[in-house]
């Protein structure tokens, strides 16, 4: 297929636009992707093959969607915006492997529209252009429902990747760092310039690589304890671990606080950025048992 024909070039992009008249929602953060190469290397970040699902959130005008048709068995799209079904039927109509989905993918049931789909397929994986606004809510949700998918490899605000994959005692290790890779093996494959999107963003993204774990890589006695408790943890950063957390579990005395660092063995003075998941996963047990 040639470069000509694809959707991902600004001449394409530009014609398609004119031809619906269609003009761009700010509340719905749309970018497109205007770049071939991009998305030939975000398929082998993927690894994207014929023995493969796809799963896509957010197609637009099908830039991506085209892609993932060529090198995956099947591709499923979500896509909130009314609008975009009728171009998507129109940029995408040679491809017989696609299905447009018309949901919101906060709202939607993956796992039944998986169920309905994917029958076929052995392996299936996400792969998403996500809009920057929502990006943590998205994937929190894909996270936590635990689908049954192999990896999601998503692009995203390069600040937001970089918290996601950061480790300890970095300036962007945070709550979110522990939440994702709670789930995940998590990097930053790739970064990405604001250049290869219309309209161009204000910031620069990159392509985050999510491996989802078989098992988190520590025990918590609680999920949403250990969540919230991590969360606490970085309430106020410049605060050690032992004022956030009184300040998080506020009926405690000093004292009981206290208790529960030295059974947990972690030091009260130290911060929640030099904590690593098996320190907060110790503190947060040592904490559930007592509260």
């Amino acid at each position: 297929m040639s470069n000509q024909k694809a959707i991902a070039t600004p001449k394409r992009t530009k014609e398609i636009l004119n031809k619906y008249g269609f003009s761009f929602k700010k509340s719905l953060g749309q970018n497109f992707l205007i770049d071939v190469n991009i998305l030939e290397k975000i398929m082998d970040v993927a690894g994207v093959t014929k023995e493969v699902g796809a799963i896509e959130i957010g197609p637009g005008m099908g830039a991506l969607t085209e892609q993932l048709a060529i090198h995956a068995n099947r591709v499923v799209a979500f896509e909130i915006d009314q609008r975009l079904i009728p171009i998507l039927k129109e940029t995408l109509q040679t491809y017989d492997n696609i299905e447009i989905v018309n949901q919101d993918i906060l709202k939607a049931d993956i796992k039944h529209v998986m169920d309905t789909y994917f029958q076929e397929q052995k392996e299936v994986k996400i792969v998403a252009n996500l809009p920057y606004y929502i990006t943590t809510p998205i994937l929190m949700k894909l996270l936590m429902d635990r689908l049954p998918v192999s990896s999601i490899t998503v692009m995203i605000q390069k600040e937001v990747a970089d918290r996601m994959a950061a480790k300890p005692n970095t300036k962007s290790y945070g709550s979110l760092s522990i939440a994702v890779q709670y789930y995940t093996e998590a990097r930053v494959a790739m970064n990405v310039p604001k250049t290869v999107f219309m309209p161009q963003p204000n910031v620069d993204s990159s392509v985050l690589q999510l491996d989802i774990r078989d098992k988190p890589p520590v025990e918590v006695e609680d999920e949403s304890f250990f969540f919230d408790l991590v969360q606490a943890c970085f309430g106020q950063r410049r605060k050690t671990l032992r004022n956030n957390l009184a300040r998080h579990f506020s009926t405690w005395t000093k004292e009981q606080v206290e208790e529960q660092l030295n059974k947990a063995g972690i030091d009260g003075t130290r911060r929640g950025e030099s904590l690593n998941m098996e320190e907060f996963a110790d503190l947060a047990n040592s904490f559930y048992s007592a509260h």
